[in-house]
């Protein structure tokens, strides 16, 4: 087989996954709020209210697209889409197994493996930014904008320690490449700890899953949608499918940074003290592989959930205050405590 169609296939494979995941944690949102406040949830529409998100897009799709008059037309319909895009493709560098040997071909289970996927990464994820503001702006409604701005505020002020704290990450392993830091991930630290990066950057972990909270615009971080406020921040005048993107690339992000989180701190495809490919034949070493890392990422997308439906919002002094006095200060700390040791043990 040519390596354009296994290259064509794995994106195919990949982008059709990552659409069902996102359409599935809108279910599952829905089903775990209902759990923790005693209730339901969507029960109706199919078996356990399976075809709920189903029927959210056949009504996104079928309701009037409505651009506002006094709307910016070309911004307006640019926002949705530069927010959805990153985060559609963000996913491309991201190891989701290892490897499949198939009549002897070998099979990376990774749509690009570049040697700068951690940057990669960190500048799809401000692009996103673009997509909110021109939203807020092209509405050309005040809250909207309002809604934009606080947006910008926010994701610029968390990128800093998001990045710093994977910085940390890349002088430990001492790569860009997201596969390298997975394939190192592999044996014990210490002699009796797992050789992950939640052991060797315990501090960089927290830096990094608060600020990817705030970077998905999720609780308690959702200033930008304010969604118990009077109207819904940016996406205030936006409906159809174009609200849909907005919604939907949301879900798609929380993808993508859970299985980073599992990429980076969590041994990626490996198991504690089990090294599976000597147990296991070429296909069904990656195929568990593969499930494995989902397993992984699956606890993290359940634990967006989590947060969000038992942590308070957080004021909007209380969020800049957080990330300028508290992820920054940290974040540069741990990163000259990471380049000190390192340098110690050289």
């Amino acid at each position: 087989m040519d390596n354009w169609v296994i290259a064509l296939i794995k994106v195919v494979f990949i982008w059709t996954w990552t659409l069902l995941i996102a359409t599935l944690m809108t279910w599952v949102e829905r089903r775990g709020s209902a759990m923790m406040q005693d209730r339901l949830g969507p029960n109706r529409a199919g078996p356990f209210g399976l075809f709920q998100p189903l029927a959210d897009g056949i009504k996104l799709f079928t309701k009037e697209d409505i651009i506002p008059e006094k709307a910016h037309k070309i911004l307006f319909s640019l926002g949705p889409i530069l927010f959805a895009l990153p985060a559609f493709s963000a996913y491309a560098v991201i190891p989701f197994g290892d490897k499949l040997v198939v009549n002897g071909k070998e099979i990376i289970l990774q749509v690009a493996d570049v040697n700068v996927g951690f940057l990669y990464v960190v500048a799809l994820g401000a692009m996103a930014v673009y997509g909110i503001v021109l939203g807020g702006w092209g509405s050309n409604n005040k809250y909207s904008i309002l809604g934009g701005l606080r947006s910008t505020a926010q994701l610029i002020s968390y990128e800093v320690p998001f990045g710093l704290s994977l910085l940390a990450v890349v002088l430990v392993y001492g790569t860009f490449s997201l596969r390298e830091i997975s394939l190192a991930q592999q044996g014990t630290f210490l002699g009796f700890l797992p050789n992950w990066g939640i052991f060797k950057q315990p501090l960089g972990f927290i830096l990094f899953i608060v600020t990817a909270y705030a970077e998905a615009n999720r609780v308690p971080f959702d200033l930008p949608e304010a969604e118990s406020e009077i109207v819904a921040g940016y996406h205030t005048e936006y409906g159809s499918m174009r609200l849909g993107l907005y919604l939907f690339g949301e879900y798609v992000n929380m993808y993508t940074l859970a299985a980073l989180m599992v990429t980076l701190y969590f041994g990626a495809w490996h198991l504690p003290y089990i090294d599976m490919s000597k147990f296991l034949g070429p296909v069904s070493y990656g195929i568990a592989s593969f499930l494995v890392f989902f397993l992984k990422t699956a606890f993290f997308l359940w634990l967006f959930v989590w947060v969000r439906w038992t942590v308070p919002r957080f004021r909007y002094d209380q969020v800049m205050g957080l990330g300028w006095k508290a992820l920054i200060p940290l974040a540069l700390v741990n990163l000259f405590i990471t380049a000190l040791c390192i340098q110690l043990t050289v």
